[in-house]
């Protein structure tokens, strides 16, 4: 169902490429980002599909004299008894009144009966062999097992008979609650509305500075060392704190009074007078959403400045409402203006210095890239599995008009926390992860152009194929929906108390679990614990306690990557087994020394090691003494991040092709055999060869080129020709 659903999304987006752009109508957006925004939401398992059912062990020792009171009872009559309870309505009303619906009713009725009939029935229960002797003479009514069944089904299913206390636990309708240093201050909250480059941060930031102490909230590690360095460059001592590391003004033993985080690491027990919270419309975001949440409703502050898009006012004031809180609202405009141009860029011939191609994937960009080192243009890179240094490394080569670098190829990760000089926002596609761009992202992103200040005060947005400028237009010309509700998560201690009601659950089952019976009110959604989850199934069979097992599944860790997963398995064995996690073990597991990357997979592979470093040092901060090589991995991770720095600097050297080829059949061989080797390093090739089915390859991607148009052409008119 999911690949048809696919299919019909990428079609849709096909008619529209091959349509006038008149045709995409506004409300036809509208449908297809409200069919994005239902489909991202999970639906919970139902409880009856979670619990797993539990053995009933029959009585070790027969009563004495039972053969005289059950006298001729047997299996068959046992049976007929049962069947008959089984059917009754007033036995079905008093389960579902018990908290057995019909579904748990049968599967708990099954293993009743199981119970009940057993080779040897000296093994059952006699107070209910008894009874069913009685039943089976005439003498009682059916309905009287109700008692013995409820009770073994409470043995078979043991959230029964704790489920209102797991109703209560998982009731996360009133979060305000759960922090009462905020409650016992009574706030200012001011949020600075505006788009990108409109100087909503540096107003919130100058603030930040005044204060006598500060926190800054940042989105990312890389947004909040930037505000630390800015600060500290100012003569204001400020400390940081980031899931992977914290460093100082001065030292340990004297930390400031002010303080740049990434959002997650907020504490809410530490006041201070001001807190900056930054792209506060994150509280939207899936997986995340639940810091901005936390950051909002538990900073303990006397003023809190929220930084972000205008659609977050009104669900900010509806969160803020029941705790008596006002919001004083600040409206700021772009500075420098932001257009959209009238052409697509069409060729790579048209690149100038100052454009920055915005791609989805890696290996678009990887494409791109390579397009653009064919016509003479090399390019800066930056995509989200690059470390920091080198994102910064990149970003500093682009910004200078020194450096040859003066084109910029991205995925969407430029979105927020760098600053770029950027004069033309070319967007590779419209779509991300087969759905269309929503307007809010591609604002984000089409705001990165133009830079107040600088050469390229003015920006541009435009696509690189004509057939997506059309789309382009008309999703930036939506307006963006007010956000509605916000994401929130369970804390540990509620984790914690559930699972003392549920003591035989696994953690996994246990998230299953409070998921499917926690209750949330309107303005709030549970932020998908799908990555946590899918570590917990990684380490579900290592012995480690609750506590542990909890804070290794919340880390930032990457599942999809097999090699980066199995080292944190590894990681979590040698935990279980009380050994330290040293850095000989790490470096011996990690093969190093590093080799230089010579080839893209090995390039790749760096990646995935710097991934494990950081691992390591986000359980550092969380478990030091397990954990007692930080500083040492910290310079390996440095050592690494060089080596990718200068990897990203010569992998497209590797598949340019070779200066000094003037002979038309050198030159078509070496592009060839460039365009071979970069199809079989990232999967993309600008003309890809003709494949079994074009439904089948719409399943994958999205960016459909001219040959697949003309295949699909060709298909569909077979088709029509068959009788």
């Amino acid at each position: 169902m999911q690949r048809a659903t696919g299919v019909l999304r990428i079609l849709g987006s096909f008619t529209q490429r091959c349509a006038p752009s008149s045709s995409a109508t506004p409300s036809r957006f509208q449908a297809m980002n409200s069919r994005r925004k239902r489909n991202s939401v999970r639906k919970a398992a139902a409880i009856e599909d979670l619990v797993e059912p539990r053995k009933v062990k029959h009585v070790t020792q027969a009563a004495a004299g039972m053969e005289e009171w059950i006298g001729s009872l047997n299996n068959a009559a046992i049976h007929m008894a049962l069947d008959e309870f089984m059917r009754r309505p007033m036995v079905r009303q008093l389960a579902k009144e018990n908290g057995i619906n019909d579904k748990l009713f049968i599967r708990a009725f099954k293993s009743f009966r199981e119970y009940c009939t057993p080779e040897d029935l000296s093994s059952v229960d006699p107070g209910l062999l008894i009874l069913m002797s009685d039943i089976s003479k005439g003498g009682k009514d059916c309905e009287m097992l109700y008692p013995f069944f409820l009770d073994h089904s409470k043995q078979v299913f043991p959230h029964l008979e704790a489920m209102d206390d797991l109703r209560i636990i998982s009731d996360l309708t009133r979060p305000h609650n759960w922090y009462p240093e905020a409650r016992s201050i009574t706030r200012k909250i001011f949020f600075h509305a505006g788009p990108t480059n409109s100087g909503k941060t540096y107003h919130a930031l100058k603030r930040f500075g005044e204060a006598k102490s500060a926190v800054f909230c940042g989105p990312l590690k890389l947004l909040a060392t930037e505000v630390f360095n800015r600060t500290n460059a100012l003569g204001i001592p400020c400390d940081l704190v980031t899931g992977e590391e914290r460093r100082f003004a001065k030292d340990n033993h004297h930390p400031s009074q002010h303080l740049s985080s990434t959002v997650e690491m907020l504490s809410t027990q530490m006041r201070v007078e001001v807190v900056v919270i930054d792209e506060i419309q994150m509280l939207r975001d899936e997986q995340r959403g639940w810091a901005w949440t936390r950051a909002l409703l538990g900073a303990a502050a006397d003023e809190i400045h929220l930084c972000g898009e205008p659609a977050a006012i009104e669900i900010v004031k509806k969160l803020l409402e029941p705790i008596g809180e006002t919001v004083e609202v600040r409206y700021y405009d772009r500075k420098s203006p932001l257009t959209i141009a009238d052409r697509a860029i069409e060729s790579y011939s048209n690149i100038e210095p100052g454009d920055c191609i915005v791609c989805f994937s890696k290996r678009a960009v990887f494409f791109n890239s390579k397009k653009l080192e064919e016509n003479g243009i090399k390019p800066a890179v930056i995509y989200g599995d690059l470390p920091p240094g080198t994102k910064l490394a990149q970003a500093a080569k682009f910004n200078d008009p020194d450096d040859e670098c003066n084109v910029l190829v991205a995925t969407d990760a430029i979105g927020m926390g760098l600053n770029l000089n950027i004069r033309r926002v070319i967007f590779n596609s419209c779509t991300r992860q087969t759905e269309l761009l929503p307007t809010y992202a591609a604002l984000q992103i089409a705001g990165r152009a133009g830079r107040f200040g600088t050469a390229y005060a003015n920006g541009v947005a435009t696509t690189m194929r004509k057939e997506d400028l059309g789309t382009l237009k008309t999703i930036l010309a939506e307006k963006v929906e007010p956000i509605t509700n916000v994401g929130i998560a369970p804390t540990y201690d509620q984790i914690e108390t559930f699972s003392f009601h549920l003591p035989q659950a696994s953690f996994v089952r246990l998230l299953d679990l409070f998921v499917s019976v926690c209750s949330v009110s309107d303005h709030f959604f549970i932020c998908t614990v799908y990555d946590m989850r899918e570590l917990a199934v990684l380490i579900d069979q290592v012995p480690l306690p609750l506590k542990v097992r909890y804070t290794f599944c919340t880390s930032p860790l990457n599942t999809d990557d097999k090699r980066t997963a199995a080292v944190f398995v590894k990681m979590a064995r040698r935990f279980a087994t009380g050994q330290a996690l040293t850095y000989e073990w790490l470096m011996d597991m990690l093969e190093w020394p590093p080799k230089p990357a010579s080839t893209l997979s090995e390039l790749s592979l760096l990646e995935q090691n710097y991934e494990v470093l950081d691992q390591y040092m986000w359980l550092s901060m969380r478990f030091p003494d397990m954990l007692p090589d930080e500083p040492r991995v910290r310079e390996a991770s440095k050592i690494l991040d060089k080596m990718i720095q200068d990897g990203v600097e010569g992998f497209m050297s590797l598949l340019a092709v070779g200066p000094g080829d003037n002979s038309d059949s050198k030159e078509k061989r070496g592009s060839r055999s460039s365009e071979e080797k970069l199809a079989k390093l990232t999967g993309a090739s600008e003309k890809p060869a003709r494949k079994s089915s074009i439904l089948e390859a719409l399943l994958k991607r999205t960016d459909i080129s001219e040959e697949d148009l003309d295949q699909l052409r060709e298909e569909l008119n077979k088709k029509k020709k068959k009788p």
